[in-house]
């Protein structure tokens, strides 16, 4: 099964978001200033779908 965390982070940073906390357990939180919102970041993304939604959510048309 493939990791996908880092490849999200990477096409987020790359999008204009940023990290901005660390979140409960091992979530992070990240703002997009494409859609003005905060964004839940995993530290371990499996699923593409997952890795998928958390892309839409930034607003960032990428998809695994």
């Amino acid at each position: 099964m493939a990791e996908y965390e880092k490849k999200v982070r990477d096409i987020l940073k790359s999008g204009g978001c940023y990290f901005t906390r660390r979140g409960r357990g091992d979530h992070d939180i990240w703002y997009s200033p494409v859609t003005g919102r905060y964004v839940t970041v995993d530290s371990k993304i499996k699923s593409r779908h997952t890795a998928n939604e958390i892309l839409k959510q930034s607003g960032i048309d990428y998809h695994f």
